[in-house]
């Protein structure tokens, strides 16, 4: 796997939920937190859903979607890709856990359970975990000091990755 792809896919895959950006057919972005389902090594990303939902019909009318992840002020990941829903039950068992039947009492019986999966071309992250934190940190101080803008550590804490 490509030493970029690898970095976004450490980096999300430590992620429990992300911000769905999706469009409404009014043209404005609609943004709610989803819980993440899987994760794969391409760095697509799983989330479970209603099939008839606002944001099933959102992605139906533009499959274009951002996720936008975060953690405290040190990894920031912002991701773009295409949804697609999908409402295959080998899948849904397969990705199921006891936690989603607080949105989906009927658990796996749920006639309008589906998943939406986001199929992911490119990302762009910002981490300033670890040493790349301690880095960025001294970097700051010394650009507070100077009247600069503090040097970032390309690609350790900062870059663009196509995904596709």
């Amino acid at each position: 796997m490509d030493e970029h792809i690898e970095k976004i896919y450490s980096l999300i895959s430590k992620f429990d939920t992300a911000m769905l950006v999706t469009h409404r057919p009014d043209g404005i972005d609609h943004a709610r937190p989803m819980a993440i389902a899987k994760v794969d090594p391409n760095c697509d990303v799983w989330f479970f859903s209603g099939g008839v939902s606002e944001k099933a019909s959102e992605i139906e009318g533009d499959s274009k979607v951002l996720l936008a992840f975060q953690k405290d002020h040190s990894v920031y990941v912002s991701l773009t890709g295409r949804a697609q829903l999908i409402a295959d039950s080998t899948q849904l068992a397969e990705l199921w856990k006891p936690a989603y039947k607080v949105w989906f009492p009927q658990g796996l019986d749920d006639p309008n359970l589906s998943l939406i999966r986001v199929n992911a071309h490119s990302a762009e992250y910002w981490d300033s975990t670890g040493f790349t934190g301690v880095q960025y940190l001294f970097e700051a101080a010394k650009a507070f000091a100077t009247g600069t803008t503090p040097k970032v550590n390309e690609p350790e804490q900062h870059g663009k990755v196509n995904l596709k």
